[in-house]
């Protein structure tokens, strides 16, 4: 069934319309519609709007002249309807309105045109009908509970497949919220932690992103050492300038070349003394000696002998200018290369702290490099000052050189890496915030990927696929028994259309004319027209009135010929047994008093107690055929299976126009409740009589009595002395020998009623306690017609007491 029109937006007289808002019991509850909806509206109001969406349900378009509406039918069986889904919803629906008059009866706007024909199933087609028997039997039963054959398949494919649904919606929605607790929580997401992930907009798309990064073959996760380089360098500040570095220049290769001349050079043999000669550590001892006594002692401090003067000028030939300078050249150089190792000591120190986080494992590897080149390039020194030492102990004696190994290049690669490095230092200064980003974005997916492992995404990613599987092999089986059942309807479809019998369908609207309307004048008959194919052959519809073509229907005519032509269309083979919602749209256009009884006649017997209906729509404009509609009622079977019957539910609405726009809403009680004015007077009456204490609640009714009570006597009294009597005589009448209340009443009609001769009424609050009495005697009056109070008291909803029965 129809629930609720959920919105109208830009359709007709509809701008923007929301049921939830718009249509609420006196509760403040949302009314839905039920079994029976009564529709009142006037002229213009929107009522044909509604009927027109209905339509669009049954013809699958709605006029492309609306522009581009939206609207949204919601069902009891949680489907929507809207413009997109109009030939694709597989609702039953049949709705009369103008536009179904235009498209089956064109008659009414061309005389010369004929009237859509219809079929109704034939009687002499038993094996065609046993057919159909059989493939209905297979489809079985679709009332609700109930259901048998392919429809239970289908009850049971549809429970299978909303349970994998929301199995797998469910495992999907999760993951969701995991996902999303992860980009956006407060708590964890990754979105509040900007200064260490870098992103104070992430999203979940974006956390998509970086799974997909993450799930890559190619990614590398960050190990511990990485993650605190990293967090490191996102603490970065920017660092002062590094200050130049300009390595000293080594002259290895030079100090090596002089070390080998001094250490291989030759001195003179002649004037030598031998035996100093050959003992270099007396040669020394000797000259130091030498050195010591020279112009201070004239005899030996060792032995105390002379010197002789021939003893000096030996010691002077053997101790000669060249060997001299060469000794004063050997300490010149061993001071050189003291410098060198001073200054390649001195050269370079590595001081990490000036330096970004980001240089650091670098600068230990280049430290460690650089003290071990350092201490070889010192090695290679000392070697050089060794050999020079040695030939300075024995400066007469030329030495084998040994070369040592030149680390100069090693030592100069070094520094020129440290130079390097603090190139990188100052350029990394100019990039160090596109850094700090890079490192974000490593640590992201670094906590990207530790918290997949956490909720164990992968696992659940193959749940999920397992479930929409299982999901989409549901819907497979759901979807194969609606094909089924779609081609086996289609079959009794096809069969059906042979058993048509189209001059059945002109009988069964001649049948409603003449047995409910009684009118004999106009009758429908079938007629064959040749078509274009060979042997083809159309059938159409014809009014005829005496025996000829009828022209010039007045609108009444066209209005019951209509109607009697859609009830009838409701037993075509299309149609007949479906139970559909049927929508009918102000039917009594046109019609007199007596014709808007038939309708309602027609309706209730054919349509509502034949319970041909699924839900049933009326809508109006006529109190007349409102006051009837009220009274529709009828039963049917519980689809329980316990065969006992249940009344339709009924409800009543009202289409309201405010100015260019309309808006539908639960019907109110003055126009709901009460079946004509009268009724209406005598309940205002009864509750008069009925207050045991006045307050704002219940005020009105004392406020109103004197009009209600003058209104209610000038039908009641009409119709029960319908000759010339003055009011005042038939108040007597009524209230029989007791004149008190007959003058009590009229006294409050005329005081209380007017103010024309009462100016005084109008100045003060309405606190007369003979109202209530008077109402009091006019109740208990009226009750000596039991059969009459009683039935005036179940119209207006009161329970009637026995002994007033």
């Amino acid at each position: 069934m129809l629930k609720k029109i959920q919105h109208i937006k830009k359709l007709g007289v509809f701008d923007d319309f929301s049921w939830d808002s718009e249509v609420k019991n006196k509760g403040g509850a949302v009314q839905n519609f039920v079994d029976i909806n009564i529709i009142y509206g006037r002229n213009y109001s929107g009522k044909t709007t509604l009927s027109r969406i209905a339509r669009a349900l049954e013809t699958g378009t709605l006029s492309d002249k609306y522009g581009s509406p939206s609207f949204q039918l919601k069902f009891t069986d949680d489907s929507d309807v809207t413009p997109a889904t109009l030939s694709t919803h597989g609702k039953n629906i049949r709705v009369f309105n103008e536009d179904f008059i235009r498209e089956n009866l064109r008659f009414i706007t061309n005389p010369d045109d004929n009237i859509e024909p219809f079929a109704i199933l034939g009687d002499d087609n038993n094996k065609i009908e046993k057919e159909i028997d059989a493939l209905e039997a297979e489809l079985g039963s679709s009332v609700e509970g109930n259901e048998t054959g392919l429809f239970a398949d289908k009850k049971e494919a549809i429970a299978n497949y909303s349970t994998a649904f929301i199995e797998h919606k469910q495992a999907n929605d999760n993951l969701e919220k995991q996902l999303a607790d992860k980009a956006t929580n407060k708590e964890i997401g990754i979105k509040y932690k900007p200064e260490r992930f870098g992103e104070q907009n992430y999203t979940i798309a974006k956390l998509r992103a970086d799974i997909i990064t993450v799930k890559n073959p190619n990614y590398q996760p960050l190990n511990s050492e990485l993650v605190a380089q990293h967090e490191k360098l996102i603490d970065e500040k920017v660092l002062p300038k590094i200050p130049s570095f300009s390595s000293p220049k080594l002259s290895f290769s030079s100090l090596a070349q002089q070390v080998e001349m001094l250490v291989t050079k030759p001195i003179s043999e002649s004037d030598k003394i031998q035996a100093l000669v050959k003992d270099a550590v007396l040669n020394r001892w000797v000259n130091e000696g030498r050195t010591h006594h020279r112009n201070k002692y004239e005899k030996c401090a060792f032995c105390d002998s002379d010197i002789s003067v021939e003893r000096w000028a030996e010691l002077d030939k053997h101790f000669d200018e060249e060997s001299e300078r060469l000794e004063q050249f050997i300490d010149i150089l061993l001071t050189t290369i003291d410098t060198e190792k001073k200054n390649v000591n001195t050269a370079l120190s590595i001081d990490q702290s000036i330096f970004y986080s980001k240089f650091h494992s670098q600068l230990t590897a280049l430290d460690a490099r650089l003290k071990a080149a350092t201490k070889e390039y010192q090695f290679a020194l000392d070697e050089l000052t060794k050999q020079l030492n040695a030939r300075k102990d024995d400066i007469l004696n030329i030495k084998e050189y040994d070369f040592p190994a030149d680390c100069t290049e090693t030592l100069t690669q070094v520094w020129q890496e440290y130079s390097n490095l603090c190139g990188e230092s100052e350029s990394f200064s100019s990039s160090l915030a596109g850094e700090k980003t890079k490192s974000k974005a490593a640590l992201r997916l670094k906590e990207v990927a530790d918290y997949l492992l956490v909720i164990n995404y992968q696992t659940q990613l193959d749940s999920i696929e397992s479930l929409k599987q299982k999901q989409d092999t549901a819907q497979e089986a759901r979807s194969s028994i609606v094909v089924k059942i779609t081609t086996k309807q289609a079959s009794i479809a096809a069969k059906k259309r042979e058993l048509n019998d189209e001059e059945k369908g002109a009988k069964k609207v001649n049948e409603y004319l003449n047995n409910f309307f009684g009118h004999k004048f106009l009758t429908l008959e079938a007629k064959n027209f040749e078509g274009f194919a060979e042997d083809a052959k159309r059938i159409r519809f014809e009014v005829i009135r005496d025996g000829k073509k009828a022209y010039h229907l007045s609108e009444g005519e066209c209005s019951l010929l209509a109607f009697c032509y859609f009830l009838a269309k409701l037993d075509d083979v299309a149609t007949k047994d479906s139970k559909p919602i049927i929508w009918i749209d102000d039917p009594i256009s046109s019609l007199d008093g007596n014709h808007i009884f038939f309708i309602y006649s027609l309706l209730n017997a054919e349509v509502v107690e034949n319970g041909k209906f699924a839900q049933l729509f009326v809508s109006t404009h006529n109190l007349d055929f409102l006051k009837y509609l009220r009274m529709l009622n009828g039963k049917y079977v519980e689809p329980t299976g316990s065969g006992k019957l249940k009344s339709y539910q009924k409800d009543f609405f009202v289409v309201n126009r405010q100015g260019k726009f309309s808006t539908l809403q639960s019907m109110p009680d003055y126009l709901k409740k009460y079946i004509t004015e009268f009724n209406y007077l005598f309940h205002q009456i009864y509750k008069c009589s009925n207050v045991e204490s006045v307050d704002d609640t219940n005020f009105s009714s004392f406020y109103n009595f004197a009009n209600n009570a003058r209104k209610f006597f000038e039908i009641y009294l009409y119709y029960k002395y319908p000759d010339q009597s003055s009011d005042e005589d038939k108040l007597r009448l009524f209230f029989g020998d007791e004149k008190i209340p007959a003058v009590l009443v009229d006294r409050i009609n005329n005081e209380f009623s007017h103010l024309k001769g009462c100016f005084e009424s109008g100045s003060i609050p309405i606190d007369v306690p003979e109202m209530q009495t008077a109402a009091i005697q006019i109740i208990e009056r009226l009750k000596q017609d039991s059969e009459q109070f009683s039935s005036l008291m179940r119209s207006v909803g009161e329970l009637v007491e026995e002994q007033t029965v």
